[in-house]
């Protein structure tokens, strides 16, 4: 299979601070892959080198076969970008929006009129191209933009934390959406997030922390590397609970701010066992199937919203 994004070492420092640091990774042609991690892991940074907008301090990012710093201009006819903050005037309509859209693109007269309304219909948003965006809720903003930025028929769709900002159910109705206009058109999509439920429907996901690639694979098979269920408890003293649960019930566990977690293959048995051995210096005991976040955890040491709130660049 074709592959349309290359990164290889890649790194951008901002003074002493690293926000990517040795990050590579490889997406196929018609893939659905997500970079998933917290904020200030290093998503944004990411974005805006592979949209252009940021050269890396070393290392190199091809797209469809151009290099995002010295072939800059073919990379951006290459892709169709959908921003976290919203790329849409409020004061002009939804067909204005689109029109000037396509005009960045160099795309004009019939061909774009019928252009803007293929992409309108097929968004089903048809029905508002006289409306001003401003008026518009957030997942018909978000649907108008999709439909801005594949106007010119991108081969990659690059979507930065496309569903912040929208409820649940306009969440579920984008990616609903999203992958309709895939499996329709074929196009590749990269998007960053720190939705473990989206990143849990895409093809691939690659996991950043603090601007390192520590995990790349399909949802399933990162949740393999676990190795069983994820017995999670809740106790005054973790650290001693977890020389105990070594010492006592032979198990080996670990404790990620402030709570004990182990891996085990008879989950439920060994659930019993801490309950009965510790009684009540134990508040909880809980099972769960592994997550991704679980998987974050075990590859960082750290729950997955520790690192939320720091910004990646001054």
């Amino acid at each position: 299979m074709d592959t349309i994004v290359e990164v290889e070492s890649l790194r951008r420092a901002f003074g002493a601070r690293l926000a990517l640091d040795d990050v590579s990774f490889r997406v196929a042609a018609g893939e659905c892959f997500a970079m998933l991690g917290p904020n200030g892991g290093g998503k944004t940074t990411l974005f805006r080198i592979l949209t252009t907008m940021l050269t890396p301090t070393s290392g190199r990012a091809l797209i469809a076969g151009a290099d995002v710093q010295s072939e800059s201009a073919a990379v951006r006819r290459a892709i169709g970008v959908v921003f976290q903050s919203p790329g849409l005037d409020p004061y002009l309509t939804v067909g204005e929006n689109m029109h000037h859209g396509g005009r960045l693109y160099g795309l004009g007269g019939p061909s774009l009129a019928a252009r803007i309304d293929e992409m309108l219909a097929g968004l089903g948003v048809a029905d508002r191209a006289r409306d001003l965006v401003k008026t518009l809720s957030g997942g018909l903003r978000r649907r108008v933009e999709l439909a801005k930025c594949l106007l010119h028929r991108p081969s990659l769709l690059i979507l930065d934390e496309p569903s912040t900002g929208l409820d649940p159910a306009a969440r579920r109705e984008f990616w609903n959406l999203l992958q309709r206009v895939r499996a329709e058109s074929g196009v590749t999509i990269l998007l960053t997030t720190h939705f473990m439920e989206e990143a849990d429907r895409c093809d691939r996901v690659g996991i950043l922390d603090r601007g390192r690639l520590v995990a790349c694979d399909a949802p399933a098979a990162l949740k393999c590397r676990i190795g069983g269920d994820c017995v999670t408890v809740w106790c005054d003293e973790p650290d001693a609970m977890r020389r105990r649960l070594s010492a006592e019930l032979n198990c080996q566990a670990s404790v990620v701010d402030g709570v004990v977690r182990i891996d085990s293959d008879v989950a439920g048995d060994l659930a019993a066992r801490i309950l009965a051995t510790f009684g009540r210096e134990v508040r909880a005991v809980t099972i769960g199937r592994p997550t991704l976040e679980d998987v974050f955890m075990n590859e960082t040491g750290r729950r997955f919203d520790a690192g939320e709130g720091k910004p990646e660049a001054a």
